[in-house]
């Protein structure tokens, strides 16, 4: 690889190892695992420059792949659920919002690869139907089907989980 290209991937590292690292650990909700997933997506992003050439926008690349491949960890049930010891809660409160955390993981990962995508984009970083149309390359009447369709699947399986735990609160008492 000439000294130019593996420049422009240090340049590319430099400048969006962050955005990769906070887009994977949105989702997974563990740090040992959006590393492994930033090393997946610039492991990638290696592999395609050496076969495609240079990117012509490697935020969105690099957002989309990040998004991506930390679904496919959640998927695969590769995310480690393990939390680091200053981060343990009390044990009663904060419960509900940890385990309201890992039902949205769930959910997200039931979701259609272009659903988990869209939403991801959509309400983990916070950019516009407009802008997600433009970075997927798809209308933005189709981004908001999709996030309907999306939130109606997320919503419904919340509704499951949370109709589950209730359900087990009783059988305790």
């Amino acid at each position: 690889m000439p000294g130019g290209a593996t420049d422009d991937l240090d340049a590319i590292f430099e400048t969006h190892h962050g955005l990769v690292f906070r887009t994977a650990y949105r989702i997974t909700g563990n740090a040992a695992d959006a590393e492994d997933v930033m090393q997946t997506v610039f492991l990638r992003l290696l592999r395609r420059e050496q076969t495609a050439g240079a990117l012509e926008n490697p935020e969105s690349y690099l957002r989309r792949a990040a998004i991506n491949v930390a679904l496919d960890a959640v998927r695969a049930g590769k995310v480690k659920r393990a939390i680091p010891i200053e981060e343990v809660p009390e044990p009663a409160a904060e419960q509900e919002p940890r385990e309201l955390k890992a039902a949205l993981i769930r959910a997200l990962a039931l979701l259609s690869p272009r659903e988990a995508e869209v939403f991801a984009l959509r309400f983990f970083e916070d950019l516009s139907n407009k802008d997600i149309a433009r970075a997927l390359g798809i209308s933005q009447v189709h981004v908001a089907v999709v996030l309907h369709r999306a939130r109606t699947e997320i919503r419904a399986e919340l509704d499951r989980a949370y109709a589950a735990q209730a359900g087990a609160g009783r059988r305790a008492k």
